[in-house]
């Protein structure tokens, strides 16, 4: 790679690739891979979907960038009216931006604005930018936050139900999370001085884990007893990943606002919020913006990005091939000690280890990737604050045989790297 580059970027992989399709990437020498990363839970269509493809050529050749402030292209209100459609009740008027850390923080600008309350709740182990104060507002892995303090002020974490990790069923976990956030707003930050509480319904790097159905209806009902607002970030669980187009639409509780980015697109960048009209309104006109959000093109690959989400099975596909994997994961699981949980909705699935001392197991996770990518040519990633956690989130197009193909691998792994 060039010199002139920066090595910011942390690599999973040494790869160079120049092209990708469905749920395949190749290098420049002619190399296949699978990918099970989609660009960290990105191409939810898969690379190179034929219809988005199509899309942007024909967005690109009319309008490419037509600033929002300067004059509106009618593809935004069609982009908005598509999404009135498929996100959860209640969410009824949009905002785009360009990526999730954005999203984020739009989304904290509007509760702030809509309450005229300062404060700002968010889960423990929660991943929502990289911004300054979206670094605030993560708690996953500190090398997300290290070097860069002092962050903004105002947010204040609360334990998220980690059933798994506290050794607990998923109603304990619940009922101690809840009793935890009481405790928060009785200690660290008032309710008439909190604005929103927001959370992923399912941890995305903190360590694919779903939100217990208890859980989510408690804080539902802490918000409506407090006038909080209730923030669901679905910028990695949203747009089919989990087996329904959005996460909350597992648990049947509405959002005051909405937050969307990596599969909404398929890769081309943009993001968005949503929220109730009411709360929209209290957005005081000029106080939030931005030169590309809601981008033609990237608008033009949203449409059809949901138009083959629903209209081509995708969704359902994601449910199905899930089971598939969980159940394969699981049969795995019972002849390996240290493959301890294996969880999560959809195609958002967790594989957690531990040693033989029942700690977390980065070491063995990494090998397992490292060989997986070099022996097999699958590509994984890990996740979690402590790198146990390898994670599958292939492209929502995958195939059964692609599946079988990456639990191969996975059990050879397994089989070459024993606890």
């Amino acid at each position: 790679m060039s010199a002139h580059l920066s090595n910011v970027w942390y690599q999973v992989t040494d790869l160079a690739v120049v092209e990708g399709n469905g749920c395949t990437v190749r290098t420049a020498d002619g190399q296949e891979y699978l990918d099970f990363t989609s660009g960290i839970a990105v191409t939810s269509t898969g690379h190179c979907h034929p219809k988005v493809v199509a899309a942007i050529q024909a967005q690109a050749a009319k309008f490419v960038h037509s600033q929002m402030n300067c004059y509106r292209n009618p593809i935004v209100a069609q982009l908005a009216d598509q999404l009135y459609e498929v996100t959860p009740d209640g969410i009824d008027q949009f905002f785009f931006c360009n990526s999730g850390a954005e999203a984020t923080e739009a989304a904290v600008k509007l509760a702030r604005q809509a309450t005229k309350r300062p404060n700002i709740i968010v889960m423990d182990a929660a991943f929502h930018g990289r911004t300054m104060l979206t670094m605030a507002m993560t708690t996953s892995k500190t090398v997300y936050r290290a070097g860069f303090q002092p962050l903004p002020s105002g947010i204040f974490p609360t334990p998220f139900p980690t059933a798994f990790s506290w050794g607990v069923d998923e109603a304990t976990a619940a009922q101690r999370a809840l009793k935890q956030l009481k405790h928060v707003l009785k200690s660290q930050t008032a309710p008439d001085e909190t604005a929103a509480i927001v959370m992923e319904p399912v941890l995305g790097e903190g360590g694919y884990i779903a939100a217990p159905q208890a859980y989510v209806e408690g804080v539902r009902d802490i918000c409506d007893e407090t006038g909080i607002l209730f923030i669901a970030d679905e910028v990695q669980s949203g747009f089919g990943r989990t087996g329904k187009m959005f996460a909350m639409d597992h648990y049947g509780v509405r959002p005051d606002i909405l937050m969307m980015a990596k599969g909404i697109a398929s890769g081309f960048p943009l993001a968005g919020i949503g929220a109730r009209a009411d709360i929209m309104a209290k957005w005081p006109v000029g106080s939030h913006g931005g030169t590309y959000g809601a981008n033609p093109i990237g608008c033009a690959a949203a449409l059809a990005t949901i138009d083959v989400l629903i209209n081509d099975g995708v969704v359902a596909n994601a449910a199905l091939r899930g089971e598939q994997l969980r159940s394969e994961l699981r049969a795995l699981q019972s002849n390996d000690i240290g493959l301890a949980d294996v969880r999560g909705p959809g195609l958002m699935v967790a594989t957690e280890f531990v040693d033989a001392h029942g700690e977390p197991d980065a070491a063995r996770v990494n090998a397992i990737i490292e060989r997986c990518y070099r022996t097999h040519n699958v590509l994984f990633m890990n996740c979690g604050t402590y790198g146990n956690i390898l994670r599958w989130m292939p492209p929502l197009v995958v195939s059964e045989a692609e599946i079988d193909r990456a639990v191969l691998a996975f059990a050879e792994a397994l089989g070459a790297t024993p606890r």
